[in-house]
């Protein structure tokens, strides 16, 4: 008998293939834990959008179990624009196979572009649960986590972003993620050893992108590390012969990145302007809404998380490091209004 579901799901367009047949190059904000939520997502895509936004990672254990799908489901939601866009993409990461298959039930339910497994991240609550950088220590595993969430992905595309090897560069690993024929890779250019504290080895890249086109030439591949703006993206970019990008800090520097804007020609006022707006749109997430109260009894995120983003909007200007400390000092929204309100005047 004919599947029409399987049918449908075979269907479904691949947002990465899509985009390289139209795009020079194709821009994503890398996804990073607490700071590329819902808030700040919304606000880069209001001042300059990459092509695709990654949710912050989700854990499958969690998506997997009753009470963690309740809690992460905050993690799932689409602002505005990606909905209309289409172009966020999930990342996941997990070990545990069966999970990845219980998670994905959940995944399915929302309209994301994609799925994206998390097979990098060097923390160490991570790695000791056998995920993120230590499934580079296990190809087996990596390659089954891989397999489950394709067959269950519901025909959506299935990425891939790692590093370059674990405690040195790792060029069996390189072939080995190749080999899977993920439909898209990014490589963080750094091993899980370096963390960020040596140079990205973007010297490397050519050459990973010919084990591309050798290995698993459908593969859309994007580099990642030490890339601030998109002058030195496109430079990376032509050199390598890849098909884009992953901008991860340069966003701190500057959220008008995405379109060669800068934020330091903006006005003071209106960049304060822009922190009001992005903590409104986080207290209205993660604050003590009546809709969070009742369904959760508390906030979902700390006040003071809110901290990292204001050097983004305080900066460069006369007196910002002044005004940064009082704002780093304050322990409520509207005690921020009031400083800046002040600051105004």
């Amino acid at each position: 008998m004919f599947n029409f579901l399987n049918f449908f799901e075979k269907k479904k367009k691949n947002i990465w293939k899509e985009l390289k047949g139209r795009k020079d190059y194709i821009t994503i904000l890398a996804p990073m834990l607490d700071v590329t939520d819902k808030p700040f997502r919304q606000i880069v895509s209001e001042s300059a959008a990459p092509d695709i936004f990654f949710t912050e990672f989700v854990s499958t254990d969690g998506l997997a179990s009753k009470g963690g799908k309740k809690r992460l489901k905050k993690m799932l939601e689409f602002s505005d624009y990606e909905k209309k866009n289409k172009n966020l993409i999930v990342q996941i990461f997990g070990s545990n196979p069966k999970k990845y298959k219980e998670a994905l039930k959940e995944i399915k339910k929302y309209d994301f572009a994609g799925i994206d497994i998390n097979m990098g991240c060097p923390d160490q609550k991570i790695i000791k649960q056998g995920a993120g950088s230590d499934l580079m220590r296990n190809f087996d595993k990596a390659k089954e986590v891989f397999n489950i969430t394709k067959k269950n992905s519901g025909g959506l595309p299935v990425s891939i972003k790692t590093r370059i090897g674990y405690s040195q560069i790792d060029w069996d690993w390189i072939k080995f993620v190749f080999s899977i024929k993920p439909d898209a890779v990014s490589f963080h250019l750094r091993t899980k050893q370096e963390m960020s504290k040596a140079d990205a080895h973007w010297e490397l890249m050519g050459q990973i992108r010919s084990l591309r086109d050798e290995i698993s030439p459908d593969t859309v591949l994007f580099g990642n590390g030490d890339v601030l703006d998109l002058e030195t993206a496109e430079k990376y970019i032509k050199e390598s012969g890849i098909d884009g990008i992953l901008i991860g800090r340069g966003i701190f520097q500057n959220p008008f990145l995405f379109d060669k804007k800068n934020i330091d020609d903006l006005e003071v006022s209106k960049r304060l302007d822009l922190l009001l707006n992005h903590m409104k749109l986080y207290e209205e997430e993660f604050g003590e809404t009546e809709e969070n109260l009742k369904e959760f009894g508390k906030r979902l995120k700390n006040f003071n998380l809110m901290k990292k983003f204001f050097k983004i909007y305080v900066n460069g200007f006369d007196g910002a490091k002044e005004l940064r400390i009082k704002l780093m000092d304050a322990k409520s929204s509207e005690e921020i209004k009031e400083i800046i309100k002040d600051y105004l005047k």
